[in-house]
């Protein structure tokens, strides 16, 4: 770790925990909320991320199998069609300076979600690519997250 941001700045760690708890009290499904932060972590390289959500989503009861194969989602079956819309929606947001939020990923996203949903998806992937800045940043290593 480069510096303990926590201790320098806890007001801006205290924003981003709100911003988490929000994010992680939306209605929708546990699992989908943490292969989402996963698959985010992936694309950022937060090896933190990845260590500290892959545990959380086998707590939860998600398969080793599915978390070995989230970053080929597309090639299985072993995800539904709304998890991956919601998949395909972190990834287009996490790139969004590639292509924007093209129309097509996001009327897959309407087919499977309301719109109260569509935005709470849109906080779990902006909070989880903040947290990948941070961790990235400030070279946080999964060793420290035991």
């Amino acid at each position: 770790m480069r510096f303990n941001y926590r201790e320098v700045n806890p007001g801006a760690f205290q924003a981003m925990l709100k911003f988490d708890q929000f994010a992680n009290s939306v209605d929708i499904d546990p699992i989908l909320r943490e292969l989402i932060k996963i698959r985010v972590s992936q694309l950022n390289g937060c090896a933190f991320c990845i260590d500290s959500h892959t545990r959380d989503a086998r707590k939860i009861g998600e398969s080793e199998q599915r978390i070995y194969l989230l970053n080929a989602w597309r090639e299985t079956t072993l995800f539904s069609a709304q998890e991956k819309a919601a998949l395909h929606l972190a990834e287009a947001m996490t790139r969004i300076s590639e292509h924007g939020l093209t129309d097509e990923v996001y009327e897959q996203a309407r087919a499977h979600y309301n719109e109260k949903q569509i935005i709470d998806l849109i906080m779990i992937i902006n909070v989880i690519n903040s947290w990948n800045r941070i961790g990235v940043s400030m070279q946080l290593d999964p060793g420290q997250n035991k």
